[in-house]
């Protein structure tokens, strides 16, 4: 085995991929913590949190969103449904998809989920000024942006500014007659 002498590397120092690596890793270790009482695991919780603020998705759409492997995504979203928290409706468009939507039971445990989450937020944001926590909200959003694929805005995330398009209520309406049917 040969040890290489002569490679250079690149001074230590802050590193933006490690830095924003470290900050999701230490945000999502708090919220699993804090989160213990929530009858979901963190990977139902994440899942549950993507589809509230996209309602009637597909489970292709989904996977790629949450980063998991479509048949990862299938097994979590059977247990959740069998648990009574996501319907899946027939896509009219295609006759092979389902649309996803979630249901009274959990859209009861988003606001605890949310509460859980501000708080954990606000702690991380601690020290920053109201226009430098702007001004870092628009630098990550920009970066994430960069790196979508420009093509099909894959990973860029959807509804970023916590607006309602308006159909929310109409899709609630949908996953609860579904439950009801099915109840």
């Amino acid at each position: 085995m040969s040890v290489m002498t002569d490679h250079k590397f690149p001074p230590l120092g802050p590193s933006l991929g490690f830095l924003l690596n470290d900050a999701a890793r230490l945000m999502r270790r708090r919220f699993e913590q804090r989160s213990r009482d929530l009858p979901m695991t963190s990977a139902q919780m994440r899942i549950i949190a993507r589809l509230a603020r996209n309602e009637g998705i597909s489970q292709a759409a989904l996977a790629a969103m949450v980063d998991l492997e479509p048949m990862t995504l299938c097994r979590h979203i059977d247990r959740m449904a069998s648990g009574g928290l996501v319907v899946r409706e027939p896509d009219p468009n295609d006759r092979r998809a389902r649309k996803l939507y979630t249901t009274d039971k959990a859209r009861a445990l988003i606001q605890p989920m949310f509460v859980k989450a501000e708080a954990i937020f606000e702690e991380a944001q601690a020290g920053l000024d109201p226009e430098a926590r702007a001004r870092f909200f628009e630098a990550l959003t920009l970066i994430v942006k960069n790196l979508s694929d420009p093509d099909t805005g894959a990973d860029t995330p959807p509804c970023t500014t916590g607006e309602d398009d308006g159909r929310t209520a109409q899709r609630s309406r949908v996953a609860a007659t579904t439950e009801e049917e099915t109840a």
